[in-house]
């Protein structure tokens, strides 16, 4: 499965929650658009080394996954298909949903926006 950006920072702050739909994961994978964000996210925290430690110690564990031109056309088809529908979606989060499209993994986060990419599985917590 692929971590959004908010499943990342439920992780880091202990949210239980975010067990249950990784506990049948057979991968964890992080889009490095998600890792940028988050590390932006800790730069301004008063916990930074704290998270920075964390964040070191779960990239052991997980694969980080780049944008390749293939993604590239997918993510161009799912951005296409939803401003045809009328239900755009954050850049960045369509980037995340082109590399869940491309690897075949559902994606783990609490926005609902999510939903509106065609053949995209969200998990929540």
């Amino acid at each position: 499965m692929i971590l959004d950006t908010n499943a990342l920072s439920a992780m880091a702050d202990g949210d239980e929650g975010i067990g249950a739909p990784l506990a049948n994961a057979t991968e964890i994978a992080i889009p490095v658009i998600a890792l940028g964000e988050f590390r932006y996210g800790i730069r301004g925290s008063r916990s930074r080394a704290r998270y920075e430690r964390w964040l070191d110690e779960l990239m052991n564990s997980c694969r980080v996954l780049d944008v390749s031109a293939d993604t590239t056309v997918i993510y161009a088809e799912i951005r296409e298909a939803l401003k045809r529908s009328g239900r755009p979606i954050p850049a960045n989060d369509a980037w995340i949903a082109a590399l869940a499209r491309q690897y075949g993994m559902p994606v783990v986060s609490r926005d609902r926006h999510f939903d509106f990419v065609a053949k995209l599985v969200r998990m929540s917590w």
